[in-house]
């Protein structure tokens, strides 16, 4: 960072160094925090428009609330640039999501300024009541702010929280930082003046007071109740937060810091539950961005004068879009087939589809629980449900997946995306445990196809069963093999040999798009390889057959070793009586950090040269 561009910015390594700026500084230093948020990202990709739109409330926030003393916790946390520029990380911007470097989310090991970890969406509320109850307890005048955008009002578990911290009287403030709804304009002086006016002491002491006094005149203080919602009214759209026991405040403009400030000042000094509502926009400041906030949402490495550029030559057609297409051609067949998505449309590769068949198309909001549970409403009713999710957020559904579908037998297809290691997200977002948590639900089966052609077919395969069915893929292109134009499927249940061993010594068994590797593995050791396709049910007669041919068994897999594949191919050998060395090979039991996908599975041993080289050293070394 060059002290000319960023004169500000520069001298502000924490946020002590924000608040010794004057007042008159703060709107150039968000000028500056913004635009090194938009170099910063253009040159490492990441989460672009989301983070534009937080500047003047993350400046803000740092200025009036006495941080980390004070915890913010910021809802999914894709927004958090500007804080961790703020917060002492500002010169590691360049690692951002690399391997070794800053997170793209919240990190408690990384920052003492990152109070919760976060990444999924809707876990603020309850984290911050916890934290503003823990202070409680403890005596400590600390504040915790929960920071969470519209979208993530959705889910269920932010009511929860809601309904709670309404009633807990702990010094809870939560910020709805709204990006998306259609509100009335929130500007002017008017508006600001009344939202301090409501956030300040003096309206807050009247309130209880005349609550207080007219409490023993119930008509009275009834008719008080309503004046007040009536004035609040007047600039304000009606609102359920006061009814979850919050004092609501707002909305006002979140990119106004002669707004922001003196309404935080005022409500920091308040007591108990508040609820304070900003309207921000995506993408603020950067006309590229505030256009198409969807295409800037997470941008990869481009130049910001010229903005996001289509690539010269078409690249490789991905997982989700195989996904995409393949739920377009069975919808047009199949009128039964409906699609379901919990807020990742274009995430999921459903966008042709909802403009196609809009009527067979039900975004459901952030609300995993939800859509699994609709889906099984649906599926009850003779309708075939789709459920694209990814994989990480499935367990966010768990106890939907096997109450309301799996116990049940109902015939919904959940399409995984993103299982295995997703690079640069990091731990939060990898799909490691779909397998193992999948596999040991009764009635539930899981497919790994291997490339994209058998993405299409297993798809098809699982849309034909009458029970429930996942198919788990991995995020980005495949090898490259192109899907059939029909919608014939695979055998149910069944894999296949792809390689012969003229030793018959070494047979490696894999999963999913693991296969390839294994494949490279499998010429240097002259090993058989089994294209197993199938979690569950296993080929049974095929691992067996195999395993009375080969000396040794070694599987492969993108998912975790424990419960996984590789330890239902040895419960299976076990009864059936059979003893063979065997080696799994997978992800192990810890969380992986964020990454090239491509080093993350190599430092795993899980691209070719890890696979012989473990294989080697297992059963050939020795």
């Amino acid at each position: 960072m060059t002290t000319n561009a960023y004169p500000l910015l520069q001298k502000v390594n924490a946020p002590a160094d924000l608040r010794a700026l004057s007042r008159g500084d703060l709107k150039a230093l968000a000028q500056e925090l913004r635009a090194y948020v938009l170099d910063s990202v253009s040159k490492t990709g990441g989460h672009l428009s989301s983070n534009l739109g937080t500047v003047e409330l993350t400046v803000a926030l740092h200025r009036v609330f006495d941080t980390p003393y004070d915890r913010i916790v910021w809802d999914v946390g894709h927004q958090t640039y500007p804080h961790k520029i703020l917060t002492g990380r500002r010169d590691r911007m360049g690692s951002l999501r690399q391997f070794g470097g800053l997170s793209g989310f919240p990190l408690r090991s990384e920052s003492e300024y990152d109070a919760f970890g976060t990444a999924h969406s809707s876990t603020s509320i309850s984290a911050a009541l916890g934290m503003a109850m823990a202070a409680k307890q403890k005596g400590e005048s600390r504040r915790a702010i929960a920071v969470i955008g519209d979208g993530a009002m959705t889910a269920g578990m932010a009511f929860e929280a809601l309904n709670n911290g309404g009633v807990a009287d702990a010094n809870l403030l939560v910020i709805l930082n709204d990006n998306d709804m259609s509100i009335s304009p929130p500007v002017g002086a008017l508006n600001r003046y009344l939202a301090q006016l409501m956030s300040g002491q003096f309206y807050a002491k009247a309130r209880d007071v005349g609550k207080s006094v007219l409490k023993q005149v119930p008509p009275l203080l009834e008719l008080a109740k309503r004046l007040e919602q009536q004035a609040k009214g007047m600039v304000v759209p009606a609102t359920m937060f006061e009814q979850f026991g919050f004092n609501y405040i707002g909305p006002i403009d979140g990119h106004d810091l002669d707004s922001l400030i003196p309404t935080l000042e005022n409500i920091k000094s308040l007591k108990g539950p508040q609820f304070l509502h900003v309207v921000t926009k995506k993408g603020q400041g950067y006309k590229l961005a505030e256009a198409d906030p969807v295409a800037y949402h997470g941008p990869g490495k481009f130049d910001p004068a010229v903005g996001l550029v289509k690539p010269a030559t078409p690249p490789k057609q991905t997982f989700t879009q195989v996904f995409g297409h393949w739920l377009c051609d069975m919808a047009a067949k199949d009128q039964r087939l409906v699609g379901i998505t919990p807020a990742m449309r274009e995430g999921s590769g459903m966008v042709e589809f909802h403009q196609r068949f809009p009527g067979r198309y039900h975004d459901v909001g952030i609300a995993e629980q939800h859509a699994v549970t609709f889906a099984g409403g649906m599926a009850c009713e003779g309708l075939k449900p789709v459920v694209a999710i990814y994989s990480t957020f499935l367990q966010r559904a768990y106890d939907q997946l096997i109450h309301d579908v799996a116990l049940q037998n109902l015939p919904v297809v959940f399409a995984l995306d993103r299982a295995g290691l997703v690079g640069a997200d990091g731990a939060t977002h990898a799909g490691n445990y779909d397998i193992a948590f999948v596999r040991c639900i009764p009635n539930m089966s899981m497919a790994c196809p291997a490339d994209e052609r058998e993405t299409r077919q297993l798809l098809s395969t699982a849309y034909e069963q009458n029970h429930p069915v996942c198919v788990r893929y991995p995020r980005g292109a495949g090898v490259g093999v192109e899907p059939l134009q029909s919608l014939e499927g695979l055998p149910f249940g069944k894999g296949e040999i792809r390689r012969e061993s003229a030793s018959k010594k070494i047979a490696i068994l894999a999963f999913g798009t693991l296969l390839y590797p294994a494949l490279q593995a499998a010429e240097a050791l002259d090993a058989t390889v089994v294209n197993m396709r199938w979690a569950k049910p296993l080929d049974e007669a095929l691992l067996l057959q195999v395993a009375a041919e080969h000396e040794a068994i070694v599987t492969v897999e993108d998912g975790c070793t424990m419960g996984g594949a590789g330890s239902a191919v040895g419960e299976a050998l076990a009864a059936a009586g059979l003893a063979k060395p065997l080696l799994h090979l997978g992800l192990p039991d810890q969380f992986i950090e964020h990454g090239d996908p491509v080093k993350l599975l190599a430092l795993q041993g899980l691209d070719a040269a890890g696979i012989e080289r473990s294989i080697w050293e297992r059963f050939v070394q020795g």
